[in-house]
């Protein structure tokens, strides 16, 4: 497992992972190769703008999958805060990952860690069918990510 000091970029390999999900189920990024996959990364659960973000892409689902896309979502925050984040937020189909232990390493692995703050960075990452990264944007912590814009990127 390597831990980047920058955000990985677009044409790399995509590192496989396996995080288990606000239901405690597995998702390993490898098992869904011949499909786009969206990482969402979102500081803290159930915050302002992470819990905006999460619900732009529950009530965008349908359109991504249309798109050979899975999107889940992923911030260091504990499977049993992801499942009541969740429930709160009211989620069908949005899968939340869990990257509490060891605690970012898979946000490490893309360069996407604060270590000052122990979370990680507002993010999305489009990883293409064949495992390598097409698409990365950074934005402020503070900043909603416009799902117009991802969608875009997915078509």
């Amino acid at each position: 497992m390597l831990d980047r000091a920058s955000p990985i970029t677009a044409g790399e390999i995509a590192p496989d992972f396996t995080l288990k999900d606000q239901y405690g189920i597995d998702f390993t990024l490898s098992a869904n190769q011949g499909k786009k996959v969206l990482l969402s990364f979102h500081p803290l659960a159930a915050t302002g703008v992470c819990t905006q973000q999460m619900k732009a892409l529950e009530a965008h689902f349908a359109e991504i999958t249309s798109l050979n896309t899975i999107p889940v979502g992923i911030s260091v925050d504990p499977v049993p805060s992801k499942k009541l984040w969740s429930d709160d937020m009211k989620l069908k189909n949005l899968r939340l990952l869990s990257d509490f232990w060891p605690h970012g390493g898979v946000i490490k692995q893309y360069g996407l860690f604060r270590e000052k703050n122990g979370f990680s960075e507002r993010a999305n990452i489009i990883i293409g069918a064949d495992g390598k990264v097409q698409w990365v944007k950074v934005y402020q912590i503070s900043t909603l990510p416009d799902i117009a814009e991802v969608i875009r990127q997915l078509k």
